[in-house]
């Protein structure tokens, strides 16, 4: 899947859809999580820092991490004195980091993540006491959003049924909403939020 993405990365931000879809849900999670200069997030899946760009200007730490390192060499051109995300090259659902934050962000990458109830385990350890996860991705979807879905293991997701799966982990306080609808030519695609704390 990395080397899909390697091959993507210098394209990547010249979607307006792509850069879009990332405002709204970054809006959608600093309306949801009361954000702070003293927090330190990590941003799974963060690809150019599309949302972990956004979530760095309200809080003291991002942490990138990412399986292709394309898409960081785009982020860490990106950064600057002033705004910076901190790239980590990693496949955490295979060799788990020790890091450990207040919250984690990610945009539209849980369908790459085939085994969801270890991936949210996996996440939960990375957790502070009472710490949040902000994750946005596709309503269910008939697969034709993407047009090769090479390393897609979901056609989105009913946010009931992941709303489960995340409170089997050890999540409580659990949400979802629709924050944002990707319009294709072909169709409308639902984007939505799911937000839980450590329990």
């Amino acid at each position: 899947m990395s080397t899909t993405f390697d091959q993507r990365a210098k394209e990547w931000d010249k979607r307006p859809l792509r850069v879009q879809n990332a405002h709204n849900i970054a809006q959608a999670i600093k309306k949801r999580i009361p954000l702070d200069k003293e927090m330190e997030i990590m941003d799974f899946g963060v690809g150019t820092g599309l949302l972990g760009f956004e979530i760095a200007k309200d809080v003291k730490k991002v942490y990138g991490v990412d399986t292709s390192k394309k898409m960081l060499e785009e982020l860490q051109a990106k950064n600057s004195e002033t705004l910076r995300i901190e790239p980590i090259f990693a496949d955490i659902t295979k060799e788990p980091l020790t890091l450990s934050v207040d919250g984690i962000v990610s945009s539209m990458t849980l369908h790459h993540i085939k085994d969801l109830d270890s991936f949210f385990q996996t996440i939960r350890n990375n957790l502070k006491e009472n710490g949040f996860i902000a994750i946005a991705d596709l309503e269910s979807e008939d697969g034709t959003f993407h047009s090769d879905n090479t390393g897609v293991h979901h056609f989105g997701f009913d946010p009931q049924t992941l709303a489960k799966t995340v409170k089997k982990a050890g999540f409580c306080d659990v949400k979802t909403q629709r924050v944002h609808t990707i319009n294709k030519p072909h169709a409308d695609f639902p984007v939505f939020l799911l937000t839980a704390k450590k329990c």
